[in-house]
């Protein structure tokens, strides 16, 4: 038996168990004004290509460590089926403006639409620091 296949197995496999380390919670869009941020205040050049991006609740930001953080998120559940298949990448770029904020992510309008059918929708996510 060739090493070849037993090494693409076992870094598909690690590829799987990484996700499902992942860390759970819940998301919802938010839009516009994005600006400004607790993290680069009016800085434009704070948003990544695409506008994937993220405000996070008090558990993960941290005193404002958060800020600039990248995460891979997918949509792993919610109500009339919203999720699409697939993850995306997202930099946190705010704080959650409501204390305590009821969500452990606000996301962007084009980074929720990324992963959810439904744009008002309150989804249920697996997401890893990256």
């Amino acid at each position: 038996m060739s090493l070849f296949p037993l090494a693409i197995f076992v870094s598909l496999l690690l590829k799987q168990v990484s996700l499902a380390l992942g860390d759970v919670g819940t998301a919802v869009s938010y839009g516009t004004p994005y600006i400004p941020t607790a993290c680069d205040g009016n800085r434009r050049d704070q948003f990544p290509p695409g506008n994937l991006f993220v405000a996070v609740n008090e558990g993960l930001w941290d005193n404002g460590a958060a800020c600039g953080r990248r995460y891979r998120i997918r949509c792993v559940s919610g109500n009339n089926k919203p999720c699409k298949s697939g993850s995306i990448d997202v930099k946190v770029v705010d704080f959650c403006p409501r204390s305590p904020c009821s969500n452990t992510m606000l996301m962007s309008n084009d980074a929720f639409a990324a992963i959810s059918r439904l744009s008002a929708a309150k989804i249920n996510i697996e997401f890893t620091q990256i």
